[in-house]
């Protein structure tokens, strides 16, 4: 990608990030994948319980947006509009490690650096 591409790296690694990257579930199946050691279809079935939706939902750009912004989980702006208000950044991801009962390296990095207690024990 050239200089002049609005999007640059992270875009191209955002579009290649499975199930349409983060405006979907891919990222948080994947979490589950590697934090609980699931199996893709388990992963999935855990992901759609935590967020109320079907396994199919999961890959629906249209209803995760929905999804995503209710539950503050993030959007991406180039993909979703982001409206004042919204979770970003390090809240999402606060936001994540909350609703799927797992813990986040950089939440936890975060809390201790602030000085909150950990919900995790790691």
């Amino acid at each position: 990608m050239g200089t002049g591409d609005p999007l640059g790296m992270e875009g191209a690694h955002t579009q290649a990030s499975g199930m349409g990257g983060m405006r979907t579930a891919g990222d948080l199946v994947a979490r589950m994948q590697m934090t609980r050691r699931m199996r893709l279809k388990e992963a999935k079935a855990y992901v759609a319980d935590k967020l109320g939706c079907t396994p199919r939902d999961l890959s629906d750009p249209s209803a995760m947006e929905q999804i995503r912004i209710e539950k503050g989980l993030g959007t991406l702006p180039f993909t979703s509009s982001v409206r004042p208000g919204e979770a970003g950044m390090i809240e999402a991801k606060f936001n994540i490690s909350q609703v799927l009962d797992i813990p986040i390296n950089s939440v936890e990095r975060f809390k201790e650096r602030v000085g909150l207690a950990s919900s995790f024990a790691v």
